[in-house]
């Protein structure tokens, strides 16, 4: 049993329930979760002592949406000034290039830039599996990191020969797409409570698939006990297409076909209108906030304070690496409270509220009432940021790390276990991961 006491901290900013700002107290990590918060705790035998004094505790950090393969194909040239469709277009014919160990290489990237950023848990969205790539690429890579994992089976059915936007070579039958969704849940998917594990379902988008595979993705979903994904309400195009070939609006066509309710999420929602906001408040259904890739890609600011204030459940993600370029999670909540004050004013939302959407709110989005917070008996999943250094000189308020504050941890643990010690990642060789990401993106180059 790995028990550790997290010593004298400076500040714990729990998220629990009543979301007590703690100082000078312990955190002890017993077994995978916290045994214990408070001034001068016990120290079991055999315990190792972490000194975090004048460091900032916060749970986890919680990423609800990513694309982990595209983080080889940043700031590609001819998608760096496109819009969203544009910007698939010109990505396409390169990913059709990938390979399995493209898959695993760049998830261990995208993962490890995560970690770095105080994340623990994240989501992925995975929907094209070129030359016999499979889902457990990516956890497989995950389980290597020592991150929590909630890769979702995603998918494209309509190429360009029937109107869609993928090229056919990047498009799979439907009946097989279904049931490789039950091989990947039957074979990785763990329900409980402490999971390294969640698989979920995640037809790519409107405009990639079909009414009948979203209808029973949806049906599927709910027979294994798993979770829907899918990207919705993104850009101004993304509604002319809803208009144009259902009929209705996004979130009217997710209604239409059972994609609402709090085993749902969906990125972006951009465009979402008021009575979709209501539709999602009295369902339960989460969004996951993209905000950089919604400013990279043009595609707008989303209604934020609006979904908050009704009661959607919101958490934040950092999108792919191709329409972000980072994927910095502690820098992408910051983005997000900055663009709701530049739009709506300076006290529209705290940094303290940014960074709850970030930890507790992404756990709830993803269905993970046992992270995102510090509390006793949920993960061990902690964030340590040392406020000692240039970018937190001259703070007052040390909770205040979205104003003030490292974008990197000092060292991050998930289910009490080190993933980053001392700004390092501490569970693989990230000299040689970097270099063979360099060596597969020059490659791609060519």
């Amino acid at each position: 049993m790995s028990v550790t006491v997290l010593s004298g901290a400076g500040t714990i900013l729990t998220m629990d329930d009543t979301r007590r700002e703690l100082a000078g107290e312990d955190i002890l990590l017993s077994d995978g979760v916290i045994a214990a918060i408070g001034p001068a705790l016990a120290v079991p035998d055999g315990a190792e002592v972490v000194d975090v004094s004048g460091c900032l505790v916060t749970p986890g950090l919680v990423n609800t949406h990513h694309h982990l393969y595209q983080s080889l194909t940043r700031a590609v040239p001819g998608g760096q000034d496109a819009l969203l469709f544009g910007w698939l277009r010109t990505l396409y014919p390169i990913w059709q290039r990938f390979t399995p160990d493209h898959m695993f290489v760049s998830a261990q990237v995208g993962l490890a830039e995560l970690a770095l950023s105080g994340c623990t848990l994240s989501s992925d969205h995975l929907y094209l599996y070129p030359n016999g790539s499979r889902l457990e690429d990516t956890i497989h890579a995950a389980a290597e990191i020592g991150l929590r994992f909630h890769p979702t089976r995603g998918a494209m059915s309509i190429g360009e020969s029937s109107g869609g936007l993928p090229p056919d070579a990047l498009v799979e039958n439907e009946e097989a797409i279904l049931a490789d969704c039950i091989r990947v849940i039957d074979a990785f998917h763990d329900p409980d409570e402490g999971s390294m594990c969640r698989v979920g379902i995640a037809p790519c988008s409107p405009f990639s698939v079909s009414t009948d595979l979203m209808r029973n993705a949806a049906i599927l979903a709910r027979d294994k006990g798993v979770m829907l994904h899918t990207h919705l309400a993104e850009n101004d195009e993304d509604i002319a297409y809803s208009l144009e070939k259902f009929g209705c609006r996004p979130g009217q066509y997710a209604e239409s076909l059972g994609w609402v309710g709090p085993d749902v999420w969906h990125a972006h929602c951009v465009k979402l209108d008021p009575s979709e906001i209501a539709l999602f408040a009295s369902t339960g259904t989460g969004v996951a906030h993209c905000p950089c890739s919604n400013c990279r890609l043009g595609s707008g600011i989303a209604p934020l304070r609006a979904m908050r204030d009704a009661g959607v459940p919101v958490g934040i993600g950092v999108d792919g690496s191709a329409s972000n370029d980072a994927g910095n999670l502690v820098a992408e909540a910051r983005q997000a409270m900055l663009l709701q004050r530049v739009s709506l004013g300076a006290d529209a939302m705290s940094a303290r509220e940014a960074l709850e959407i970030a930890t507790r709110g992404g756990a709830d989005v993803l269905g993970r009432p046992d992270c995102g917070r510090l509390a006793i008996g949920k993960r061990a999943d902690i964030a340590i940021w040392d406020m000692s250094g240039v970018k937190s000189a001259g703070s007052w308020d040390l909770s205040a790390l979205l104003l003030a504050g490292p974008t990197t941890v000092r060292d991050l643990y998930v289910e009490g276990r080190a993933v980053v010690r001392n700004g390092q990642i501490k569970t693989i060789n990230m000299p040689e991961l970097v270099s063979r990401q360099r060596e597969m993106a020059t490659a791609l180059q060519e």
